[in-house]
């Protein structure tokens, strides 16, 4: 009860996401329905479906890619939360989500060529809370891929070479089945944030005695 009350906004998103999962396999549930409702492309807002820019940042349908993505989300959205406020820390986590989705739309239509082309996952938004960390904590000691223990902004500006390499790849017909365009979008705002507030951030930090490392 007492991890919850310092990140309520944290577990509850862990909780959703853990849910939507569920009714992704649940008795009941047309397959259809969730797929009309819970993955972001083009056709879907065109089609109207607006909402799908947020409700596929909440959408898992693969056990591996939930596992990973919580992690994230309870181990940098904790410090991020208490560092932001609950509410601050809503609103960024969904404009990041938001934004990812919307990029992805943008990247697979007007680079990848592939209008049609879905997603979903919590891993857009994870990537703005990421970016946003580091630059709050650049000295906090993280596990690049759970395992090379590196400066957390050097991991950062990693994940974003690698996005980039990624979606390079894919603009050739290559690379891997990953929403580099969407991460490269979350990863934006938590840079935007980061120059817009980072004074802010950084009082607030000193206030509440969050070093980490940074």
């Amino acid at each position: 009860m007492g991890r919850f009350a310092a990140a309520p906004v944290v577990y509850t998103l862990l909780g959703v996401n853990i849910l939507v999962f569920l009714l992704w396999g649940w008795p009941g549930v047309p397959r259809a329905f969730m797929a009309e409702n819970f993955l972001v492309s083009w056709p879907h807002l065109a089609q109207g479906r607006v909402w799908v820019v947020v409700t596929s940042v909440l959408s898992h349908t693969l056990l591996i890619h939930l596992l990973v993505n919580m992690v994230v989300l309870v181990s940098f959205g904790v410090p991020m939360e208490r560092l932001l406020g609950s509410l601050r820390f809503t609103v960024f986590f969904f404009v990041a989500g938001v934004v990812a989705s919307l990029a992805h739309v943008a990247t697979s239509s007007l680079l990848l060529g592939q209008p049609g082309l879905s997603a979903l996952g919590a891993s857009g938004a994870l990537a703005g809370m990421l970016m946003l960390f580091s630059f709050s904590f650049p000295r906090a000691r993280v596990l690049f891929f759970f395992i090379l223990p590196v400066p957390a902004l050097v991991a950062a500006l990693a994940f974003i070479a690698i996005d980039i390499w990624g979606l390079t790849a894919q603009m050739g017909n290559g690379g891997l089945p990953i929403g580099h365009g969407a991460h490269l979008g979350g990863a934006a705002v938590g840079i935007l944030y980061y120059l817009v507030r980072g004074k802010a951030l950084k009082a607030r930090r000193s206030e509440l005695g969050m070093g980490l490392g940074g």
